[in-house]
């Protein structure tokens, strides 16, 4: 299995939450390439079961996610979701105060109606 090793910054604000969402609940803007919201680190947290998570930039390295391996979503980096079957998870949005005011991309966000 490929899981990420990435942490959140130490000084990370926790911002806003999605709700828990499952297989047949997922948001489907994550499962297609977009952003965080403006400003936000995300941070995948899966409950139950497994998914797999893909960067735009780096898409034949897969990385798995699941209860004790979540994923850091950096901002600014296009990715999307791979629902492989029954899942439970939720996307966690974080502020870094150090990061304000950098550089952004036009994108999707699907996650802004969370923060």
């Amino acid at each position: 299995m490929n899981y990420q090793t990435a942490s959140l910054p130490e000084t990370a604000e926790l911002a806003g939450s999605t709700k828990l969402m499952n297989q047949d609940t997922v948001v489907p803007g994550i499962l297609k390439k977009h952003l965080t919201p403006k400003g936000k680190w995300g941070f995948l947290v899966v409950e139950s079961g497994s998914l797999e998570y893909v960067w735009e930039d780096d898409t034949e390295n897969v990385l798995m996610a699941d209860p004790g391996h979540p994923i850091v979503i950096f901002p600014e980096r296009f990715h999307h979701v791979i629902i492989t079957g029954p899942v439970e998870f939720k996307v966690e949005f974080y502020i870094v105060p150090e990061e304000e005011n950098k550089p952004e991309q036009s994108g999707d966000r699907p996650g802004e109606a969370f923060v």
